[in-house]
Parts: structure tokens; sequence; C-alpha cells
């Protein structure tokens, strides 16, 4: 294809594209004039995962010329290269090390991992992004003197653990690593807001069930009087 038909269908501008080959984030085309080249179907499939890291994910274009290093290299398995593309993503603000409450949420959510038999978080590389954020906001809990010990956290945990299973099982359905890298970074960043949205909409509604919704059953009395009536 040319690079019209590669911007049509990727959704990504020509000139975003231009910009991604200059800085080798694609692969050049193969030359059929001077001035033009043609594309093909492996050029959009990486396309597609730059545009997640980057214009999804905000990732930097160094640190996605790293992650796509990473998704390539044949050597690693999917589970790493999985990994080196959601890793990349940004995760919060840092413990804050001299914080006493710090220390009790790393304890809390060690002891977490541990009951739950979780096992990856703490690499011999040091913690993953993902539990350095999780520290952080335990310790926020902590300081503001709100429920967050293991106990209170595990709940929450066994809810992420069925979500994950269906998260990887859509991952799945995407055929080549790099197609699989690019949905799992698009749907963590996208589904994030979702998954944010759908708990504020059911707490609502459990707040209703408990706590009644006055207005509404009076509105709902309203309207079954007869017009003229009282």
């Amino acid at each position: 294809m040319r690079l019209a038909e590669l911007s049509e269908r990727s959704g990504v501008a020509t000139a975003t594209i231009k910009y991604y080959l200059r800085e080798g984030l694609l692969p050049p085309g193969r030359r059929v004039t001077a001035t033009q080249a043609e594309y093909g179907e492996e050029h959009l499939r990486r396309l597609r995962f730059v545009r997640a890291l980057i214009q999804i994910g905000k990732v930097p274009v160094a640190t996605a010329r790293q992650v796509l290093a990473a998704v390539e290299d044949e050597s690693l398995n999917q589970h790493k290269r999985l990994g080196a593309a959601t890793f990349a993503l940004p995760h919060g603000p840092e413990p804050d090390e001299d914080d006493p409450a710090t220390t009790t949420a790393r304890r809390e959510v060690d002891r977490l991992m541990a009951e739950l038999g979780w096992r990856y978080g703490s690499e011999e590389h040091g913690p993953s992004p993902a539990y350095r954020m999780l520290v952080t906001a335990v310790a926020a809990l902590t300081r503001l003197g709100y429920p967050s010990g293991a106990r209170h956290l595990a709940p929450y945990a066994r809810l992420a653990a069925q979500q994950a299973v269906h998260d990887l099982d859509l991952v799945e359905t995407y055929d080549t690593p790099l197609e699989q890298a690019a949905a799992a970074v698009t749907l963590t960043v996208l589904y994030e807001p979702v998954l944010l949205g759908l708990r504020r909409l059911a707490e609502a509604e459990e707040s209703r069930r408990r706590f009644g919704d006055d207005d509404a059953e009076e509105a709902g009395r309203c309207r079954t009087i007869p017009d003229g009536a009282g």
C-alpha cells in the first residue's frame, strides 16, 4: 500500500507516519520510485502498536523505541514482551521512602501478594511499576486512616484477578506478538476509565438500594396520581 492508504487504514496522519519513519519507529517502505514507497501489513501492525504507545499511552518516543525492541525480541517469551509494553505506561507517583506509611503499605501489599500466591511484582530487576503504584496508593489510605490492610485489599485483588483473566483472553484473540502487545497497551489505557465509570455507577446503584432514593420514589408516586386528582 502507499503512504496515503497506510494513513487511512491506521488512522495515523501522514505527517506523523513520516515522523515515525525518521525516528526509526517504522522501517522504510519498499522504494517504487525516487519519491514513493510501498508498505505492507507488517508496517500497519507496527504502526498501530506505535500509535498505541505514543498517542494513547503517552509514552515518549525514546521509550517507545526500547519497547519495540523488546516486543520484537524473539528470545523473550510473550509474558516478558507484554510486560515491556505495559510497564512503559505512566504509573503515577513513586512511593515516598521517607514516609513511615510507605513502610506499612509495602508490608501489607507483600502480605496480600503472599496470601494470593502472586509472584509477579518484586522482581530481580526491582519492583514492577504496578507494584510501586499500589504501594503509593495504599500508603495514602494509611496516612488518612482508612482501611488499607491486606484483609481489606483482598476482595479488590480477587476482582482484579477475574478481570485479568478476561483481559488476557481478549489479548489472545490477536494473532501476532506485536498485535497482542498493542492490544494490551490500548486496552489497559482505554478500559481503565471504563472500569472506573462502571464502578461509580455500581456504587450509586448500591447506595440507592441500601439507603433509598426518596426523590425518585416521590416522582414515581406523582406519576401514578390521575390528572385533576387532589
